[in-house]
């Protein structure tokens, strides 16, 4: 079998759940138990090379079968592919998935097919990756400025983003870009860390995690709020003796509030400084969000990790209703997607500051970050990259934090390979943690 007529020969799928509630591990306002879990594909082929793309989508826990069935769903469309083709454009299986005139009406562009898409197509990206030899950041930042303009879908944009400005902003991203690249692989990128602030933890566990964050190079942290006003004042009180005055402390609502009463309880929270709220109402509010940035400054608003596509990131940007604009690996329609989501955040000057955490953002989303740095915007000025110590060892090559920052990749490919023990011990149902789990309830 040759290279060339290589093709997709499968599109595997797992339910894959970690019982993270069970130390409040990711709790917040909206989120009390949530077990980090990842519907997971893994593209086979008939390569001679016997390379594989892998991808996923990362849900909460209950519904992550759901979200197995929307990427079971898809193997049609993609299975008997050409390898070649695939990576060469990665685009046209995107084109071709968002445009399914019957799988559309699912979205369009939004919600658990959207998430399946992105899954496949990462997975895409991350074969790319390994076939070329190069991590996904740098396959990125190698790319022709028009190249990588055609992976854009400009459809519902082109009133904020033409391919002619993407072309223009990619190529003015070229210039010292090698030397940014040597700068990323010597210092890493900006890291900030939300491991000391879920909202089921004590006090206790509060203050000594932000003090190890600061010891451990992290120049910010965030604590979730929103559930009950006089805990927030006392756990932010915490934290603030804690790390003193001049490490940044965001907070994050998780869209708990209305838009009132996000103004009102932000404000309530001044005293302690906080850099941004996140989420502090529907992401779907665009005036919503607008409205409580005007009044809660110098407090910055961040939003995006349930943004549902690149549309309402144009709208946000638009109606000038963010300050900090927070894209996800996994929420959109994949690479492709986040490259018009960054497009459109360069051409209107606004810092992007990932989401990650859950189980495997943190790996996928640095390379994001990265190249947007090295052949993008060019800064990591008011940037960071949210980090989570939560589940990194379930991957083949897990993130690496030094002095709070991300250690540039060097592994071909998007970081996105879980090992095949982990699947196995925590595939659902079968998987042989949730087996002795339910011999250890009934017995």
């Amino acid at each position: 079998m040759t290279a060339t007529s290589a093709r997709i020969t499968a599109l595997d799928t797992y339910d894959v759940r970690f019982p993270t509630s069970r130390e409040l591990d990711g709790s917040d306002a909206m989120n009390p138990d949530p077990d980090y879990s990842a519907a997971y594909v893994v593209l086979r082929t008939d390569a001679a090379d016997g390379l594989s793309g892998h991808g996923f989508a990362f849900t909460i826990g209950r519904g992550n079968d759901v979200q197995v069935a929307a990427l079971n769903a898809l193997r049609p469309q993609v299975v008997g592919r050409s390898v070649d083709e695939l990576c060469a454009d990665p685009a046209s299986l995107g084109r071709d998935l968002t445009g399914d005139s019957q799988l559309r009406w699912l979205g369009p562009e939004k919600g658990v097919i959207h998430m399946a898409i992105g899954a496949v197509v990462n997975a895409v990206w991350d074969l790319a990756g390994r076939r070329a030899g190069k991590p996904v950041w740098q396959l990125l930042a190698d790319a022709e400025p028009e190249w990588l303009a055609d992976q854009v879908d400009y459809r519902y944009i082109t009133d904020a983003l033409t391919r002619d400005e993407a072309v223009a902003l990619l190529t003015k991203g070229k210039q010292g870009a090698a030397e940014r690249a040597a700068t990323l692989r010597t210092r890493g990128y900006p890291g900030y860390t939300t491991s000391p602030g879920w909202l089921g933890y004590s006090d206790e566990k509060l203050t000594r995690l932000a003090e190890e964050a600061v010891a451990e190079g992290f120049t910010q942290i965030k604590l979730k709020v929103g559930a009950d006003l006089g805990d927030d004042v006392r756990r932010l009180r915490a934290a603030r003796a804690a790390v003193g005055p001049d490490i940044r402390i965001a907070i994050d609502a998780n869209q708990r509030w209305d838009v009132a009463e996000a103004v009102e309880w932000t404000n309530a929270l001044t005293e302690f400084d906080p850099y941004w709220i996140e989420e502090p109402t529907s992401p779907d509010d665009i005036l919503g969000h607008a409205t409580v940035r005007r009044a809660v400054a110098p407090v910055k608003v961040a939003t995006g990790e349930h943004v549902q596509n690149r549309i309402v990131f144009k709208q946000l940007l638009q109606a000038g209703a963010v300050d900090v604009l927070q894209l996800d690996a996994a929420r959109v329609g994949g690479v492709n997607e986040n490259l018009a989501i960054l497009l459109l955040a360069a051409k209107a000057g606004v810092p992007v500051c990932p989401h990650a955490g859950g189980v495997g953002l943190c790996e996928l989303v640095q390379h994001l970050s990265m190249f947007d740095y090295v052949a993008l915007s060019g800064t990591t000025e008011n940037r960071v990259i949210e980090y989570v110590d939560h589940l990194h060892e379930h991957f083949l090559t897990p993130v690496v934090m030094n002095d709070g920052h991300y250690t540039a990749p060097t592994t071909p490919g998007f970081s996105a390979e879980m090992h095949a023990e982990s699947i196995a011990e925590y595939r659902y149902p079968d998987g042989a943690f949730w087996i002795a789990d339910l011999n250890d309830k009934a017995a």
